[in-house]
């Protein structure tokens, strides 16, 4: 039998996304489900609809109940947030060497740790010294940076972000099982249930 697997398609910048990372790994485990870890970008899925910040900006009821969600869920979940300045931060550099780094044992451990930064110590993830930060303290090798500048890998992660909105992804975190889609760190738990039921 195959084993179950689901794809966890996340951005940097996402709160709901960093409260998902930080869960999946064990989650994960715990429900005997593969992971596939797929960054991306927000901004050009947002444009399409006319936005140029995120929702949570855009619509201030809207935005202050996400912090007050956050700090009720990170609180049940054991971890800290703060808001980042500026929200929505510039993930692009941490996609890129996420796109790299998950290639190897160190993968989720960066992501991680990007978003450990960004999200308890209320550091810039657009700053290239955050990322470098980041990438060492897992243990991933110095070039990986210029690495991740290469041209083909810009151009993998416009093409992921691509396929996001081919596969019909307008949000983060979203889990994918083939093409059944979960959105929220709130369906986490069901996407696993689902990966885990319908495996081949």
């Amino acid at each position: 039998m195959t084993k179950p697997s689901l794809e966890f398609w996340f951005e940097f910048a996402s709160t709901y996304s960093y409260l998902s990372a930080m869960r999946l790994p064990e989650a994960a485990q715990a429900a005997g489900v593969d992971v596939r870890w797929r960054p991306f970008l927000l901004g050009p899925i947002f444009a399409v609809q006319g936005w140029d910040t995120s929702p949570f900006n855009i619509f201030a009821a809207k935005g202050r109940y996400m912090w007050r969600d956050m700090d009720r869920r990170a609180a049940q979940l054991g971890l800290s947030i703060q808001k980042p300045d500026p929200f929505p931060q510039n993930g692009l550099l941490a996609a890129r060497v996420a796109q790299i780094a998950l290639t190897r044992p160190e993968g989720v451990a960066f992501c991680q740790t990007v978003y450990r930064a960004q999200f308890e110590e209320g550091l810039d993830i657009s700053d290239a010294t955050v990322v470098a930060a980041c990438a060492g303290a897992v243990g991933l090798p110095d070039d990986i940076l210029p690495a991740a500048q290469d041209a083909a890998n810009k151009l993998a992660l416009r093409e992921t972000t691509a396929e996001a909105t081919r596969r019909g992804l307008f949000g983060a975190p979203s889990f994918l099982i083939e093409d059944e889609l979960f959105w929220g760190d709130d369906r986490l738990e069901d996407a696993l249930d689902w990966a885990a039921g319908h495996t081949a």
